[in-house]
């Protein structure tokens, strides 16, 4: 037939992989995400970056690095262990997200790759309009088959 597999975590969650899933690799809005990794901005190392408390123990980055969710002119550069440098393009985005003002942000992550990045965790928070209504046991967390 057409269809030779089944992605259904992947579906369901979205990744920055999945929105660049384009012949061109251009970036598909179409494609909503449902899973995110919430970061807080822990420094400013310079006037036009910040370090945030997301690193490769949080995020899988084997398809790429992770984009910021609501934060145009705000770019996840690297990632370290404990920690991820996020680029401050001023000139793109608005006075919110200057980073003087980001010390302390909270700022949600979608991940590059989603199926590897959800083993990292042991549960998933559910929110809902910004509340969180639940909390789901990853129950193959770790697991490799």
């Amino acid at each position: 037939g057409l269809f030779t597999e089944l992605q259904a975590g992947s579906y369901v969650f979205m990744d920055v992989d999945y929105m660049r899933n384009q012949w061109d690799g251009a970036i598909d809005l179409n494609f909503s995400q449902s899973l995110f990794v919430l970061t807080t901005v822990m420094s400013q190392t310079a006037s036009d970056r910040a370090v945030v408390d997301a690193g490769l123990k949080a995020l899988s980055v084997d398809s790429g690095l992770p984009e910021l969710k609501d934060a145009p002119g705000l770019i996840y550069e690297k990632a370290n262990d404990e920690h991820g440098l996020i680029q401050c393009r001023h000139s793109e985005h608005d006075p919110a997200l200057e980073p003087e003002s980001l010390l302390g942000k909270k700022l949600w992550l979608i991940p590059g790759h989603c199926d590897p990045t959800v083993n990292l965790y042991d549960e998933l928070v559910v929110v809902r309009e910004g509340q969180v209504v639940n909390t789901w046991p990853v129950l193959a967390r770790g697991r490799l088959f």
